[in-house]
């Protein structure tokens, strides 16, 4: 019974459980550790996004022969002019943007209000069930409204820190071209044979899963934001730069991602004009189709071969067990670990196939 799947599996599945609740009791011993892992998090998240976008730059110039200090320093200055000319190029407008918007924030406040206290004077002609809803919007703005000030506080001690966070991102970078070709020798080194040829091939396909999720969907946020942009513009909605910057931001969340950024833009063109908000919505849903039916299958092609419901089902739990992050990175994880399983998987076949030609 030892050799069949099923006690193996469920052998390994209660020992991680024990593990896990061992380090909850435990937890005061792995507070460091974990304090360390959330500074560490961010940056190194940001490192090795910046690491799988640029590698194939220092590829290309190891290619011509350029020594690796001289690569790695090339694709460093490449990363500054390409934040520089970004700023340059939108950094004014959107600035432009942005006072507007605060600006005109008590007028799109007070429309809000109104809109809000004409719904609520209709309340009597609306089924029962909307009606109780709109008798309880008074009470829920009120809380709201009482929330925000720590909300402000907590947001400011989040970007402070989060400021903080990015002076470690070029470290991580650094580190991350010069020595990501050691890792798999270093990981290699304990195993021999058949299992470390496994092992390093295993290794490839999560990198290359990695690389295609990571280039795949940065490249496909920013063709949304052009589209959206486009679409802004010919509508004439205001903050049109702002808010599809907001859309080409949320993207990379997927599913969620356009829902939370059409928002901000509906209410922008409600208070601008009413049928505004159609056109927004089309424009949303005509992005959103181009986008999910004929960019991402050419960009990304089969790399993660995720299903649609397995992906609503990953960021609704992920996002109830680790907020935003979770939601951010749940597809990534899933993917890679599908490309572990899945190469487990074809390894003990390997193992039975060959068991079975002996016999």
């Amino acid at each position: 019974m030892t050799n069949k799947v099923w006690f193996q599996g469920a052998i390994a599945i209660i020992l991680t459980l024990i593990i896990i609740r061992l380090f909850i009791e435990v937890h005061a011993i792995f507070d460091p550790i974990f304090i360390i892992a959330q500074t560490i998090f961010v940056p190194l998240l940001l490192g090795g996004v910046l690491f799988y976008l640029t590698r194939p730059i220092l590829y290309f110039l190891e290619r011509r022969k350029f020594p690796k200090w001289a690569a790695v320093l090339s694709v460093i200055l490449l990363i500054i002019l390409a934040f520089y000319l970004f700023y340059a190029m939108i950094g004014p407008a959107v600035s432009k943007q942005v006072n507007t918007l605060v600006e005109n924030a008590p007028g799109i406040i007070e429309d809000v209000e109104g809109y809000a206290q004409y719904l609520f004077d209709q309340r009597e002609r609306l089924p029962a069930s909307i009606e109780e809803q709109i008798n309880e919007l008074p009470s829920r703005i009120g809380e709201l409204t009482a929330g925000l000030g720590s909300w402000v506080i907590s947001f400011i001690g989040s970007f402070i820190s989060g400021i903080v966070s990015l002076v470690l991102v070029p470290f991580f970078l650094i580190y991350l071209l010069i020595d990501h070709r050691k890792f798999v020798p270093f990981i290699t080194k304990f195993f021999n044979g058949e299992k470390q040829m496994w092992i390093r091939k295993t290794l490839h396909d999560v990198d290359e899963t990695l690389r295609h999720y990571i280039q795949g969907q940065l490249f496909v946020s920013f063709l949304v934001g052009i589209m959206l942009l486009i679409g802004y513009w010919i509508i004439g909605l205001e903050y049109a730069l702002l808010l599809s910057l907001i859309g080409m931001l949320t993207n990379v969340i997927p599913f969620l991602g356009p829902y939370i950024a059409v928002a901000p833009a509906m209410l922008i063109a409600l208070v601008q004009d009413p049928i505004m908000a159609v056109y927004v919505a089309i424009i949303m849903l005509v992005a959103q189709q181009i986008e999910s039916n004929l960019i991402t299958p050419n960009v990304m092609g089969n790399a993660l071969d995720v299903h649609p419901l397995t992906v609503i089902t990953l960021i609704l739990a992920a996002g109830n067990i680790a907020g935003l992050w979770g939601i951010i990175l749940a597809i990534p994880f899933y993917a890679v670990v599908k490309t572990i399983v899945t190469n487990l998987y074809a390894r003990r076949r390997e193992i039975q196939q060959a068991a079975t030609k002996e016999v």
